[in-house]
């Protein structure tokens, strides 16, 4: 029997809760270190007390929230071998066997299926990894607690490929690395869900701690703005594109949003759900056809194979 809740439950939960006067989470005492985890995180992601406490009641750590940290480790492990294969650690991208390996994004390999989703794992050097591997675990881990691996998979993943697709498109002779697109689809759809219920949320300094998250999707968009434009080491392949950013974005403020906002809800059952998957749906048919007979018809001049 599926945990989620239909929307008839739902109301009836509501309603019940108007007419209890139970105390807050908050003030419940004597609760152990993973007890106290659970409710930070419950307040932390979910603006209603009815969803609070009935998150707190029912999380049991099993499945630990494994999905993102699998993906960070996998993130971190590759970028090591190919710091110590390269020899550097800093602008990895700067190295002439950058492109060689069988993971990023090349507009000259795109029928290469598989590169639209593992360029995630390449990074052009150690601070695109930090500031990207920070997001990921600040924000990705509690809402994979709450949403769990399922759904957080879903929009993580319709991020990486929206990012891959986008830059296909509007970028086309560039590269991509990175997990920005996957990373901005998570941090955007959590911020839109706090802005959108922006009372009900008791996260504690959350105008601050908002305002140090656009903070740092601002600097690592700056960085990968600059990055793109700035004299490739290898002309004339330029550098990697920053339009996976933007792919991302759009997919959080989405789709994502619809997947956080209905917490303990079947997605099945919100036809706003459907509409935006049928949307990114036909973005993703779009891109491919657009992928298959564009170059050519165009007749982009692209880099040579790396």
């Amino acid at each position: 029997m599926s945990n989620k809740r239909s929307n008839s439950f739902r109301r009836a939960i509501l309603q019940g809760s108007r007419q209890l006067k139970g105390c807050s989470l908050r003030d419940e005492a004597g609760l152990g270190l993973s007890q106290r985890l659970v409710r930070h995180v419950a307040y932390e992601t979910l603006p209603r007390e009815v969803d609070r406490k009935w998150y707190y009641d029912s999380y049991t750590y099993c499945p630990p929230p494994w999905l993102i940290l699998a993906i960070t480790i996998a993130e971190v492990a590759v970028f090591m071998y190919y710091g110590f294969q390269l020899d550097r650690l800093v602008l990895q991208v700067s190295s002439p066997s950058f492109l060689k390996s069988p993971l990023p994004y090349h507009p000259q390999l795109r029928a290469q299926a598989w590169r639209y989703l593992t360029y995630i794992f390449m990074h052009t050097g150690i601070e695109h990894l930090s500031l990207n591997m920070a997001m990921q675990l600040l924000v990705g881990v509690p809402l994979e607690m709450v949403h769990g691996a399922l759904r957080i998979g879903l929009v993580y993943v319709c991020g990486v490929l929206a990012g891959s697709l986008a830059v296909s498109v509007t970028d086309m002779t560039a590269p991509v690395v990175g997990s920005s697109g996957g990373v901005y689809a998570l941090v955007s759809a959590h911020l839109a869900n706090v802005v959108m219920n922006w009372s009900g949320m008791k996260c504690q300094f959350k105008l601050f701690r908002m305002a140090m998250a656009l903070v740092c999707m601002s600097v690592e968009f700056g960085r990968a703005v600059w990055l793109r434009f700035y004299p490739p080491a290898f002309p004339p392949c330029p550098n990697p594109s920053f339009v996976a950013h933007l792919g991302g974005v759009m997919v959080g403020l989405t789709l994502g949003v619809v997947v956080l906002q209905n917490y303990e809800q079947r997605l099945q059952e919100q036809s706003l759900f459907w509409i935006f998957f049928c949307v990114y749906t036909l973005f993703v048919l779009c891109a491919v056809f657009w992928n298959i007979f564009a170059y050519s018809l165009l007749d982009v001049r692209l880099p040579p194979p790396p």
